[in-house]
């Protein structure tokens, strides 16, 4: 079944219920077993139904070579016919609601992640590098990129409406080098694959990594029923879908910049000025396809990826892990990184990075088939365990080197690693 694995509800209905208290949410284990047990009566009733048609066509087709009279079997038959058609139904909209009400069932909360119901309950494990003391008083990166003439959120608006940016000149090539320095450093130094996706998806895809049934108002759909990438996770995760992959070949480890799309349902009032939270923003997504065995190390390696490009751009930030209640709906376990914004004089998140376990594995029907043994000479294919992080958010990383490289006159300084993707440019400043 491409959801929750219903066996494990009915051997251990607790762990769910666990799972989902700790998250604070309410659907319970017994509500699905009671469908499930109704289901399943009404299965074994159709079956004993369709024995009993079989026998009153075996006994119709003696007592037509008899020449007895075969009016009454026909009359049975029909009654079961119509009763097995009512039943099919009834089963059909059982089955429906089963299995939408498994697919809206976050992932099994991983025994390591702290309790809480909200942000607050996260825990932060390391702060590295120290927020910049400034001798003047720093502005937002808004006022910043407006100043310099190469930030426009009104011709943006004009074109397209709220939560959408204009870059310009050394800004708009600050977006191209930061994806372009994190790409090289992914595929360089963590031997992720590019990878170049299709920015609209289909619907199966978009179940596949979790993202439906239950985040459809973050999205935006197209007259053509694809949906718009809130994040290249969507498409390349699903990459692997319906497919075994050879064991040989996990782990799989792929990157890609694309731009992401998200309607930002419930985000009204929050962050509307500037490029914290936008309709549209580019970003360098991570993804990993690995066996269980290698997920929980991976996913410290994928958070270190991430990491790394913060460093280079030497921009200060801690590591939280995220509590049960804060977690994604897909995530098992999360790790957020956020970067130190001075003008908030407060850390922001700028990736997540998360082991979804087997949840989209499952629902995607990714597998692989494990190394044979003695004891196994073929083993059963499981499902493979699949990761995502952002490495990193451009927008808000751009926001954050805007910000954390002001200088007193306004003009913005370029971190030594980027100056070669900007074609050699020190300093961003206002064009006489």
């Amino acid at each position: 079944s491409p959801m929750h694995d219903i066996k494990l509800i009915r051997t251990t209905p607790d762990l769910l219920d666990k799972s989902q208290t700790r998250r604070g949410k309410k659907i319970r284990a017994q509500e699905i077993l009671d469908l499930d047990t109704q289901h399943r009566q009404m299965q074994t009733e159709l079956q004993d139904l369709q024995t009993k048609r079989n026998q009153i066509a075996q006994q119709f087709g003696e007592a037509k070579k008899k020449g007895d009279d075969t009016s009454a079997l026909s009359i049975e038959a029909e009654k079961i016919k119509s009763t097995m058609g009512d039943l099919e139904e009834k089963t059909g909209h059982l089955h429906t609601k089963l299995t939408y009400l498994l697919s809206t069932i976050p992932n099994m909360v991983a025994d390591d992640v702290p309790e809480g119901l909200d942000e607050s309950g996260n825990v932060e494990i390391r702060r590295v590098g120290t927020p910049r003391v400034f001798d003047f008083t720093p502005l937002p990166h808004y006022d910043l990129g407006e100043n310099l003439g190469l930030i426009d959120f009104e011709r943006a608006t004009k074109i397209s409406g709220a939560r959408f940016v204009v870059l310009y000149s050394e800004l708009a090539r600050l977006e191209r080098a930061l994806a372009a320095f994190m790409i090289d450093h992914h595929t360089q130094k963590f031997d992720y694959t590019e990878v170049y996706t299709p920015l609209l998806v289909n619907e199966k895809a978009a179940y596949g990594t979790g993202n439906l049934p239950k985040s459809e108002e973050d999205m935006f759909k197209t007259n053509t029923g694809h949906w718009l990438i809130p994040t290249s996770e969507m498409a390349l995760t699903n990459l692997v879908s319906e497919e075994i992959i050879p064991i040989t070949d996990l782990p799989i480890r792929y990157t890609s910049y694309t731009p992401c799309f998200r309607s930002e349902a419930g985000a009204a009032g929050r962050d509307t000025r500037g490029m914290i939270r936008l309709h549209q923003f580019g970003k360098v997504e991570m993804v990993s396809i690995t066996t269980p065995a290698q997920s929980v190390a991976e996913h410290e390696r994928m958070t270190q990826a991430a990491e790394s490009i913060l460093q280079q751009l030497k921009l200060p930030y801690r590591v939280m892990t995220l509590c049960a209640g804060d977690m994604g709906f897909q995530a098992q376990k999360t790790y957020d990184l956020e970067v130190w914004i001075p003008s908030q004089n407060a850390y922001r998140e700028i990736s997540s990075c998360s082991n979804c376990g087997s949840f989209q594995g499952r629902r995607m029907n990714a597998r692989f088939r494990p190394q044979p043994t003695a004891e196994y000479p073929k083993p059963a294919t499981e499902f493979v365990h699949t990761l995502n992080g952002s490495g990193l958010a451009v927008g808000r990383t751009m926001v954050a080197i805007l910000e954390n490289y002001q200088q007193a006159d306004g003009c913005i300084l370029i971190p030594d690693v980027l100056i070669p993707y900007m074609g050699g440019i020190e300093v961003i400043q206002k064009k006489k």
